[in-house]
């Protein structure tokens, strides 16, 4: 249990200083980017979710599956307004 909050932290923190990094420019193509990662992570969630056990587990996928669904969905609103952009 320690090793995987270890590894946690970890990529807190350098998942902070990658994106800190990131000139302002950047930050929006990059999260149209990273919807792609996040389609998997719901994919991910939902998998699981399907496959849960307990109420616990249930609960904790059913919250995945909401917060990675927001997250997607975000990710393409902003993508939308960024392509509006360059649109004449």
């Amino acid at each position: 249990m320690i090793d995987l909050l270890t590894i946690f932290v970890l990529a807190v923190f350098v998942g902070f200083e990658v994106v800190s990094k990131v000139s302002t420019i950047l930050h929006t193509p990059l999260m149209s980017g990273a919807n792609a990662i996040h389609g998997v992570i719901l994919v991910g969630a939902i998998l699981i979710t399907g496959s849960a056990e307990s109420t616990l587990e249930l609960v904790l996928g059913l919250l995945a599956v909401f917060l990675a669904t927001v997250n997607v969905v975000g990710g393409f609103v902003v993508t939308d307004r960024m392509l509006e952009m360059f649109r004449k």
